[in-house]
């Protein structure tokens, strides 16, 4: 299988996913390589290299033409190809309920990159009839992780708190990349939930990567999310049966993959 994965060279996850995807012939795209805001360039990319899937993990937060219309440029490009496309979404798309979410449930974002991840998941599902959106939760343990750096700089004694209230389904980064290498070649579309085994709060999982690496757990404060101006989704949950029955990687929980 030839697989281009966009974020590729430099990004968290798509280092992973090629590191994953060991044994096939991989084309490991970064921004240097093509701006995926650029429909003309991304179209040049995809002729050149015709790969068999994409897996698309570029994105940047604050930035909605990368993360929505970025999407959609490789999503079209993709499917005129006639590559499978497999997008990597959010657990942000929701709003927050106190009850996990099943892929059922329509989206509801409250936030400006949930907005705009739900716009990168409607353009992709509409773009061709092989695309599967894998919305995914808290991305970490490697170490490496952006994550796991704040947790460890508040562990050491930095100034700031960890959400007690905020209830996600983190993921190991090493799990996800080979469940999305997995389903560049699998036969399932449509959307499907890739979130850890175990639902944790922000503070859980810091205590537990500051135990991990013999640090204090202790030191770390809690605060709630619910009480900020603007807060944003408290509790989204993932209800990932779908994916434990369909594939073969198994998605551990924090609990798990972050004990000492």
């Amino acid at each position: 299988m030839r697989l281009l994965v966009t974020g590729g060279r430099t990004g968290y996850l798509g280092r992973h996913v090629v590191a994953a995807a060991a044994g096939h012939d991989v084309v490991a795209v970064g921004s240097v390589d093509c701006d995926v805001r650029d429909r003309v360039a991304v179209d040049a990319l995809l002729d050149a290299h015709r790969p068999d899937a994409v897996v698309h993990t570029a994105y940047v937060q604050s930035d909605r033409e990368v993360t929505a219309n970025g999407a959609v440029h490789v999503a079209q490009a993709a499917a005129r190809v006639g590559a499978r496309f497999v997008l990597v979404s959010s657990d942000v798309v929701f709003g927050g309920r106190p009850v996990p979410y099943d892929e059922s449930v329509p989206p509801d974002p409250v936030s400006a990159y949930g907005a705009a991840k739900v716009e990168a998941e409607r353009a992709s599902l509409g773009s061709g009839a092989d695309v599967v959106v894998a919305r995914t939760s808290l991305i970490l343990g490697d170490g490496g992780s952006k994550h796991e750096q704040l947790f460890r700089s508040l562990a050491l004694g930095a100034d700031g708190v960890l959400f007690e209230d905020e209830r996600r389904c983190p993921v190991h980064v090493g799990d996800l990349a080979a469940a999305l290498v997995e389903l560049a070649s699998h036969d399932v579309r449509g959307v499907l939930h890739l979130g850890g085994g175990d639902a944790t709060s922000r503070l859980e999982l810091g205590r537990l990567v500051a135990r991990r690496d013999g640090l204090d757990p202790g030191v770390l404060r809690g605060g709630r999310r619910a009480d900020l101006p603007d807060p944003g989704p408290v509790d989204v949950r993932l209800d990932s049966t779908r994916a434990s029955d369909l594939l073969t990687t198994r998605l551990r929980g924090a609990r798990e993959f972050l004990a000492p």
